[in-house]
């Protein structure tokens, strides 16, 4: 890494733990911190010239993107060990995750090609233990401790595909808005028991919803 490039890395390691202890989240180790400067970087240049995500600017991916993603990391239970993002898209709130909480097995699922290929590049790029499967998370033929979802197509087909993915015993995981909450439960069916919502930095009134699947 040249001179120039470590200055830029600090400088967003910075400014994205600022914005964490503004919202009440700990600060991430710099290493850590760092390797989302890297993130942020490959982001804005796929996204220069393929649709990722519709926020586009450095401040607004730090602020919408990492700092929420992050939230969610360390409000999850503390006892999963594999996690899918379903419907990933630019990585939210997969690769976060993966990089909060390096001991969880992290599959992104995204069946759009370009995205896909740009979650290689990324897991390549952060040299992070992710797997990506370019296709349908329904062909996956396997269960998750948590399956999370966040700003997916068609709500209703994404939360029941969710739903079935999850173990017993294990998490369903939406990042929403508070006033999704009742639909959400009612498309996840009676086998969830719900907590109470977690709140999200962000504004919008973004909460996440962690319902438990019951035997």
């Amino acid at each position: 890494m040249s001179e120039i490039e470590g200055r830029a890395g600090e400088d967003i390691a910075r400014r994205l733990n600022r914005l964490l202890a503004e919202s009440g989240q700990a600060e991430l180790d710099i290493d850590i911190a760092t390797r989302f400067e890297a993130y942020l970087d490959l982001l804005v240049r796929w996204n220069a010239r393929t649709n990722l995500t519709a926020i586009r600017d450095e401040d607004g991916i730090l602020r919408r993107h990492f700092v929420e993603s992050i939230a969610c990391a360390h409000a999850l239970p503390t006892e999963i060990r594999s996690l899918l993002d379903l419907g990933s898209g630019a990585g939210f709130p997969g690769i976060p995750i993966s990089l909060c909480r390096p001991e969880l097995q992290v599959t992104l699922a995204e069946s759009q090609g370009k995205k896909a290929a740009f979650l290689r590049e990324a897991v390549r790029r952060l040299e992070i233990p992710v797997l990506v499967h370019g296709s349908r998370a329904e062909t996956l033929g396997r269960t998750f401790d948590c399956v999370a979802l966040r700003a997916v197509d068609r709500m209703e087909d994404a939360v029941r595909a969710a739903s079935a993915l999850v173990i017993v015993g294990g998490w369903l995981a939406p990042l929403t808005v508070e006033s999704e909450y009742g639909q959400i439960r009612e498309l996840a069916g009676p086998a969830f028991t719900w907590n109470r919502p977690v709140p999200l930095p962000g504004g919008d009134r973004r909460v996440l919803l962690l319902g438990r699947r019951e035997g």
